[in-house]
């Protein structure tokens, strides 16, 4: 045995030492919880049972949050990608001054959410809106109602963006400018570019991002909370109520609610993966 292997051991025990406080932090507000709502999902007056899981799919305001959720998160997040793609690929083509600008701006709207967003949206885009007013006047909109699911879909495009901006930028960068040039030298233009080099490369980030951005909008709270005083028909909404509400106090039903968004974003990650693995096939 020579001299650095009693060294090396000492420093790999080292550092699984260093990661003890981050597994029991995790283990204590990750796993447990999880165990914890598993659990009690499960729990009817003390005994096991399926019974909470019937009553959200047989009831038809359940599965409005449900598809209210699913809609919201999913145009919102689809909107958001696509302003993200066209934002991110143009910061690449602007001076690197302007580009800083933009991607620390990003940075701070990503975390401009709950109350101070929902406040800001309900003076621009209310019913009293200034920005509402506005297109009024213009003749561009007859009515607009920010409190309802449209409404929604607005006001969580707008925070899915800045997140999608972040997301993506860095994956335009494996887009190497000698692969245009090539293409072009070859006959291909544009479009065949973008079909045939350009979106297979960024396919596994197109991916992720929208997997992460629709993660983002599922469990969405304080913002839409704020906004509609908790009247707006989702699955976070309804969870929470249910947790802290005085009249329809049911900690268990609202933990079998949690696994049901928990098992949507489990499809979701599955199928990501799915589409991942197709879309190396292809670009292979």
């Amino acid at each position: 045995m020579s001299a650095t292997e009693p060294r090396q051991s000492r420093s790999k025990w080292l550092a699984a030492l260093w990661l003890v406080p981050f597994a029991l932090f995790f283990f204590a507000f990750q796993i447990a919880p999880l165990i914890w709502i598993t659990l009690n999902s499960v729990n009817v007056d003390g005994s096991w049972s399926l019974a909470n899981f019937e009553k959200i799919f047989s009831s038809k305001f359940y599965l409005q949050a449900i598809k209210h959720s699913l809609q919201v998160g999913f145009w919102s997040s689809l909107f958001g990608i696509i302003i993200a793609i066209i934002g991110s690929y143009s910061l690449h083509q602007v001076d690197s001054k302007l580009r800083d600008f933009v991607m620390a701006f990003s940075n701070m709207t990503s975390n401009f959410a709950g109350v101070p967003l929902a406040f800001a949206f309900i003076i621009l885009l209310g019913f009293n809106g200034a920005i509402t007013l506005l297109l009024k006047q213009i003749g561009w909109i007859d009515d607009f109602n920010l409190y309802s699911k449209t409404g929604l879909i607005v006001l969580y495009t707008y925070f899915q963006i800045p997140l999608g901006v972040m997301l993506l930028y860095p994956a335009f960068d494996a887009l190497r400018e000698d692969w245009r040039e090539s293409a072009a030298l070859l006959g291909a233009n544009t479009w065949d570019f973008w079909r045939h080099i350009g979106l297979p490369v960024l396919t596994p980030a197109l991916l992720g991002t929208f997997v992460i951005l629709l993660a983002n909008a599922l469990g969405a709270y304080a913002t839409v909370y704020y906004l509609t005083t908790g009247n707006f028909n989702i699955m976070p909404i309804r969870i929470a109520g249910l947790v802290s509400g005085d009249i329809s106090l049911n900690p268990n039903l609202a933990s079998a609610l949690s696994m049901v968004l928990l098992g949507l974003m489990a499809l979701i990650t599955i199928v990501h993966q799915v589409l991942l693995k197709r879309s190396y096939h292809v670009a292979r």
